[in-house]
């Protein structure tokens, strides 16, 4: 029997701790367990300790979790709670994403200060975005307006944006609604014309392969209909590179045993971009994502993704 709490590690911005804290909960409801037995762990890692520039030049999506994963793989922490689309497709040997609570709006928020839509920013205004999609996204949408890099925590890129550094950001609605900050949305992108990025609004677990004692835990808490979701979600991205380093979207939708996915990758300027749309069942999931990720490979050519080089 379990006698010392679980050490949950997570982040240490606010939305990090809110999803560490969602995970524990959602734990303790379906295990009886108390508060007690469990420990949030907080580490600082480099992708939040560097926030001057893109991902893309230091390192990409793992500066977000290798603090957290050393101690899983040494075992001081017995599970780590993440943000899924900060995680890259391959793992330290020895880890696994074992679980994912269910996702959260999977959209994309418009924060506009110019203008509340992003079709109605004025010619020539400036975005700020930390996210290549993003990014892509906005140019192939707008080729007339200024796009920068924009890092940091939420509160400090909302702050920018009221003082006027820029005239619209983007930022995932999952996180804004779990931080109760739905209010500063002035238009949400739908998936058709916006396709989110993979796994966006998923929460993550990550344990160690083979303990059973913690990963029998987790499984209470795992909502198949996201696994499935986002398991064809990184196979798309696995197959195509899965750094900060690309522009790729993607995003699964269950309907019953059966699973639609709608991918696209885009040159950094969004001035070109290949789509690909491909239906199957959901224990084909994985599959389903790394087959989609090939044909737009194919389809795109060498040439298109050297250019991301």
């Amino acid at each position: 029997m379990q006698t010392k709490p679980f050490r949950i590690g997570t982040r240490a911005s606010p939305l990090a701790l809110a999803q560490a804290l969602e995970a524990r909960d959602r734990l303790m409801a379906a295990n009886g367990l108390p508060a007690e037995m469990f420990e949030i762990v907080v580490l600082s890692t480099k992708g939040d300790r560097i926030t001057d520039r893109s991902l893309s030049e230091i390192g990409g999506k793992g500066l977000f979790t290798e603090e957290l994963e050393e101690q899983l793989v040494s075992g001081d922490l017995d599970f780590a709670v993440h943000s899924s689309k900060d995680m890259p497709t391959i793992l330290p040997e020895g880890l696994y994403l074992s679980a994912f609570l269910p996702r959260e709006d999977p959209r994309d928020a418009f924060i506009g200060g110019s203008a509340p839509k992003l079709m109605d920013l004025p010619h020539g205004a400036t975005v700020g975005s930390s996210s290549l999609r993003r990014q892509a996204l906005i140019r192939r949408l707008r080729p007339d307006i200024n796009v920068i890099t924009f890092r940091g925590l939420v509160d400090t890129r909302l702050r920018k944006l009221r003082e006027g550094q820029v005239d619209a950001t983007l930022l995932a609605f999952a996180g804004l609604k779990r931080l109760g900050k739905e209010s500063v949305v002035t238009e949400l992108l739908e998936t058709a014309d916006f396709l989110p990025a993979p796994a966006q609004g998923a929460i993550a677990i990550e344990s160690r392969i083979g303990d059973d004692r913690v990963n029998s835990l987790l499984e209470t808490v795992n909502d198949k209909e996201t696994y499935d979701a986002v398991t064809c979600e990184r196979g798309f991205l696995g197959v195509l590179d899965g750094s900060c380093r690309t522009p790729i979207a993607g995003y699964a939708s269950r309907d019953g045993d059966n699973i639609h996915f709608r991918g696209m990758v885009l040159t950094p300027d969004g001035s070109q971009s290949h789509a690909i749309e491909m239906d199957g069942k959901c224990v084909d999931a994985k599959t389903i994502g790394e087959e989609a990720g090939r044909q737009v490979r194919e389809k795109a050519g060498s040439g298109f993704f050297a250019s991301w080089g």
